[in-house]
């Protein structure tokens, strides 16, 4: 019996942004990759999102979106994974919420709950967040994030300047 036979494929979601260069392109491109990956593989992508800054607002818009998808690995290894492909894609970390090139968070992973130094599931703050909750919303509406679906947690949030960039959910295929 090798290593693999005991792994089993489990879902998680991801929220991706950028606001340098070109960031619909790097979120299209860790789309691919982390699709590309053996051990992962993207089920369901959002709508593409232009949002407002959020934290640090002297800086330009951002593009969001967010992923589902199912992996073999456990919660730490993909967010080594995700930390991997925002490296190779020269994803800088200079200020927090500050502009960045591409960013990929694990917002939810099965059902669990993580409180790692490093990781925390769910993602802290997404339940308080739009620009994370809109995108969400188009995957997975009905999923439970803190004894609520993300949908309700939708309706408590402030949508202000959110709008959709792009209504094709197949804008990362390219």
């Amino acid at each position: 019996m090798n290593s693999l036979d005991h792994k089993r494929w489990q879902p998680a979601t991801l929220g991706l942004g950028g606001n340098i260069g070109d960031p619909v392109a790097a979120m299209a491109e860790a789309l691919r990759r982390i699709d590309q990956h053996p051990d992962c593989r993207v089920t369901a992508v959002s709508r593409l999102y232009r949002t407002p800054p959020w934290g640090k607002t002297d800086q330009a818009d951002f593009y969001n979106a967010c992923a589902a998808v199912e992996t073999l690995h456990e919660p730490q290894e993909l967010l080594a994974a995700c930390l991997e492909i925002e490296r190779t894609m020269k994803r800088v970390r200079v200020e927090r919420w500050g502009p960045r090139t591409i960013d990929i968070d694990i917002l939810t992973f099965a059902d669990r709950t993580i409180d790692a130094e490093h990781l925390k599931i769910p993602h802290p703050r997404m339940t308080e967040r739009a620009f994370v909750l809109m995108p969400l919303a188009d995957i997975v509406p009905e999923q439970s994030v803190k004894g609520q679906s993300v949908a309700t947690w939708l309706d408590l949030t402030d949508r202000t300047g959110i709008a959709v960039a792009n209504e094709n959910r197949a804008w990362w295929r390219g």
